[in-house]
């Protein structure tokens, strides 16, 4: 579907590649549905924990996490729903063991496309990964020990999806409003964008609640942060004055307000960790 395409979220740290986290973008078929194949490029040893969290803001994605500890023979998982607030994680693991991370980034709304279930009650939830989506789990999750490197965990499970996605149960409603608030940037009020989808206020956000797990006008919120989370980074001239008024703020203060609750920190500090090393933020981008 072409409304998603247009949009590619970033996370707090969108230029970090290392041994740890590595990302792979899906094949054409698949890239209005999934937002990227993320984890470990080869299973590790797991060292001690250096205590540094690592701070993990909405992106309007949804993730399907599998760990896997190739020593124990052991895989666990989880399926973690849209966020609407900023949180820190911190690596954790058996110290020894070879271990590897492998995860599916769902955007939030094509993921019920492939989910047993409603995604009712999600929004900032961990849950097992068979509590929504039972058929897929029970084909990866055998797999994974047997799969050794991140491409090879990539394409296998993209096999799978391919084969799902001629027979995915789409919402026509859900898929209209999506186009409309990417299109807008996040800055279409819910009363517009029901109007513009053909349904009463009410309905949609029932609609949301099942499909996306979150209200339209929240949604609508974190795109728009999203798409000024990327001009921060990308615009050397980014100016927040110019920002307030290409995206529908009310003021300044607004702004500066609504970033520091999805981020967790003002726009300076934010930008300054994201861009953390980065030498040329047009190569950088080339990635994203």
């Amino acid at each position: 579907m072409k409304n998603r395409i247009i949009y590619y979220p970033l996370t707090a740290a969108p230029f970090k590649r290392n041994s740890f986290y590595a990302e792979l973008t899906s094949c054409k078929k698949l890239k209005s549905y999934i937002r990227c194949f993320w984890g470990t490029e080869n299973p590790l040893i797991q060292v001690e924990s250096d205590d540094t969290p690592e701070l993990v803001i909405p992106d309007t994605c949804v993730d399907i996490i599998y760990y896997i500890d190739y020593t124990n023979n052991t895989v666990t998982g989880g399926f973690c729903g849209i966020n609407d607030c900023s949180f820190q994680v911190q690596k954790s693991g058996m110290r020894g063991h070879i271990v590897a991370t492998f995860a599916i980034r769902f955007y939030a709304w094509s993921a019920y496309m492939f989910a047993d279930d409603s995604l009712k009650s999600t929004i900032n939830g961990y849950f097992d990964v068979g509590s929504r989506f039972e058929w897929l789990d029970k084909i990866i999750r055998p797999e994974l020990l047997e799969l050794i490197t991140l491409q090879e965990k990539a394409s296998f499970v993209e096999q799978v999806l391919l084969k799902a996605v001629s027979s995915v149960k789409e919402n026509t409603v859900i898929n209209h409003a999506i186009w409309n608030i990417l299109m807008n940037k996040g800055s279409l009020d819910v009363s517009n964008l029901a109007k513009e989808s053909f349904v009463s206020t009410r309905q949609l956000e029932r609609l949301f609640h099942e499909y996306v797990g979150i209200t339209p006008k929240k949604l609508s919120n974190l795109v728009r942060y999203q798409f000024l989370w990327r001009d921060i980074l990308c615009k050397a001239d980014f100016d927040v004055l110019s920002a307030v008024h290409k995206y529908g703020y009310t003021d300044q203060s607004h702004l500066l307000r609504e970033f520091k609750r999805y981020h967790s920190m003002d726009i300076h500090r934010a930008r300054a960790i994201a861009l953390k090393d980065v030498e040329n933020i047009q190569d950088a981008f080339a990635g994203v």
